[in-house]
């Protein structure tokens, strides 16, 4: 391991070798990236009371945790971030207990996402918006909507991961964790990229073809051919549901949210949405089951029935 620097003025200057090395480490790239964000967040937080991070204590940690806003899921996430952060520190010698360990965490209600989701009919004036806007915005609107991706997912899939397997259009991604995935991709969708990439859907026609074997680009990129950023794609999510007429704040999360609720209102077994959704945890997926709680879904009606 690098060394630690002991001439800088900062946290993030004294042990940003050893940060970086933690960050590399972490087998997700948006998991890099927020964990980037919450250490610096710690980091500039130590620096305004003179406390080197590699001394911190759980006391200072605790007073850090009072600072921080938003969603219980939110504090929850730093507070794994710099955990994991000093766990691998630890593991190096250059700090001796993980002062983040004994820090209380908000419990996280499983049956509760925070996240707006759209209805079917917002749904269907949000896929109208991106047809008034362009064939990008309805190839991006479009998948995410229908397949439940992440973001994230989508950006990063290149040209080359549009396949055919099976008798079925999928597209292969990268998930949580670096695990790799294929993604059915229905005809309405394979039309939307097909267009978007200038694409014939002709019978007999690979979508998924390049001008030489080295030429894979990304599917989703800029006019100078560049990767579509993310908070690009965000914005463009945004400015269609607010042309949409939808009033309520919508992300492209906002999307793989309503995947899942129309899913399970159109009778895709929990299941299976499990595992389209990529959901570690089976109660992360129920949470979307809008009907859950109806009495007439009760399996005292079933169980009664079976004995009757």
């Amino acid at each position: 391991m690098t060394a630690v620097s002991t001439h800088a003025s900062t946290n993030a200057e004294r042990h940003g070798s050893l940060a970086g090395e933690w960050l590399v480490s972490l087998t997700s790239e948006n998991t890099r990236r927020a964990y980037r964000r919450d250490l610096h967040e710690l980091f500039a937080f130590l620096d305004s009371g003179d406390v080197d991070a590699l001394q911190a204590e759980r006391r200072h940690i605790d007073l850090w945790r009072t600072t921080l806003t938003g969603a219980a899921s939110t504090t929850a996430r730093k507070l794994a971030a710099v955990s994991s952060f000093y766990t691998y520190a630890l593991s190096g010698s250059y700090v001796r207990t993980n002062p983040v360990t004994l820090v209380k965490r908000p419990k996280i209600n499983a049956d509760y996402s925070a996240t707006n989701g759209l209805t079917e009919q917002e749904a269907r004036a949000l896929i109208a918006a991106a047809h008034e806007d362009g064939p990008r915005s309805v190839a991006l609107v479009s998948l995410l909507l229908v397949t439940g991706a992440r973001l994230a997912e989508v950006l990063n899939a290149r040209v080359d991961d549009l396949q055919h397997d099976a008798g079925h259009r999928v597209l292969v991604v990268h998930r949580k964790g670096g695990r790799i995935s294929k993604l059915v991709v229905p005809a309405p969708v394979v039309h939307s990229l097909s267009t978007y990439l200038g694409q014939s859907t002709a019978e007999g026609t690979e979508l998924a073809s390049t001008a030489s074997p080295t030429d894979n680009p990304p599917i989703f990129t800029t006019r100078t051919g560049r990767g579509w950023a993310a908070s690009e794609a965000f914005r463009t999510v945004q400015r269609l549901a607010r042309r949409a007429g939808i009033a309520a704040s919508i992300s492209p999360h906002s999307l793989r949210h309503t995947h899942a609720t129309l899913a399970l209102a159109n009778g895709v077994a929990l299941h299976d949405l499990q595992d389209s959704m990529d959901h570690a945890d089976p109660r992360t997926t129920r949470r979307y089951d809008r009907s859950r709680r109806r009495l007439e879904r009760s399996s005292a009606y079933a169980v009664a029935s079976a004995l009757a």
